[in-house]
């Protein structure tokens, strides 16, 4: 492989935008390393795009995986007092919280 001096992918002014849609202040040489960075990760993409998938099926995670859920059905309510338990302020067996629309 070859290394040969490739045309950026992203530029500073990109990484200016996004850092600023997310509120991001970032210093000189956080701009310069980020530009760096991310074009890197866009090098790689383009890298994936290139390989030959054809015959390969589609996944959603890359090892098989398997529903860990219990099976649903119906069983006792927990008891009042056991659900009050922990909460701050309890009245007349509801959760008492504070008024938030006037």
């Amino acid at each position: 492989m070859t290394l040969e001096k490739q045309e950026m992918k992203i530029t500073r002014h990109e990484v200016e935008h996004v850092a600023r849609l997310a509120r991001l202040a970032l210093g000189e040489d956080e701009l310069k390393a980020l530009t760096g960075q991310l074009d890197a990760i866009l090098g790689y993409v383009e890298q994936l795009k290139n390989l030959d998938t054809d015959g390969i099926e589609p996944t959603a995670h890359a090892v098989p995986m398997e529903n860990a859920f219990r099976e649903d059905g119906t069983r006792p309510p927990l008891p009042v007092e056991l659900a009050l338990q922990n909460a701050p302020v309890a009245t007349d067996g509801c959760f008492r919280v504070p008024k938030v629309i006037e």
